[in-house]
């Protein structure tokens, strides 16, 4: 059953969301949909659903002025959720310095390009949530993707105290092995993931639903946090 739409000024709140063609941000949009919100979906492929409330953008996020272009075009959004992601591997001895310039710009360049271009847009009390991981703490073979994401931890936990005179909430949600078609790429073949304590994958409808949480009234004072989600990996 579709929740009650979330109102700003007598029209649904609307959230942006990257990587919605796939995996967590395909999730995220879907839920956000289902809550009533208006989504627009920053990819490069439109996603494999179409919704009355969803307007897709195609953007490249490795294109810093495509990027800004799609921003400066957007409608008013109470929501950032940057959700877009890619996981390269490799051990000490190996590593494409390639690959960690990717992750980089994916991962942390463009949150700050977001965030940048819009903050000033969003009105008081808005919400941020940028997609981490659990592997921020560290991982063999994950070292690159690792640092982009606790770089990530600690740009969203300095936006957080620069914007809580606003009340606008950044926090992190920081999942552990998801089962997202990133997880199969073949890229990442020679570091398999292990199965969480609790003996299955993250679904990534329960990342959408902690990070629909953290958009939603009652997380109004939870702001630069990392909150894992990983079915026990941490213990």
């Amino acid at each position: 059953m579709t929740n009650p739409a979330p109102t700003s000024g007598g029209r649904a709140r609307r959230a942006l969301v990257t990587g919605v063609s796939s995996g967590i941000g395909e999730a995220i949009a879907g839920h956000l949909l289902d809550q009533g919100w208006q989504v627009v979906g920053f990819s490069r492929r439109a996603p494999a659903f179409a919704h009355e409330r969803l307007r897709h953008v195609p953007v490249d996020l490795f294109d810093r002025a495509a990027l800004g272009e799609a921003l400066a075009r957007i409608e008013p959004v109470e929501a950032i959720v940057h959700a877009a992601g890619m996981l390269r591997v490799g051990m000490v001895g190996g590593l494409d310095p390639e690959n960690g310039r990717a992750m980089w710009r994916l991962h942390v360049d463009a949150a700050e390009q977001i965030v940048e271009a819009l903050a000033s847009r969003l009105p008081d009390g808005a919400r941020i949530v940028l997609i981490g991981s659990r592997t921020a703490a560290g991982s063999a073979g994950r070292a690159q993707y690792a640092a982009t994401k606790a770089a990530l931890v600690g740009m969203a936990r300095s936006f957080a105290i620069e914007l809580a005179p606003r009340r606008i909430a950044v926090n992190v949600v920081a999942p552990g092995a998801t089962d997202t078609p990133m997880l199969k790429d073949p890229e990442r073949a020679a570091v398999a993931p292990k199965l969480p304590p609790m003996g299955r994958l993250v679904r990534p409808e329960e990342v959408a639903a902690l990070t629909a949480f953290l958009l939603s009234g009652p997380a109004g004072s939870i702001t630069g946090q990392q909150i894992v989600i990983c079915g026990g990996a941490s213990l």
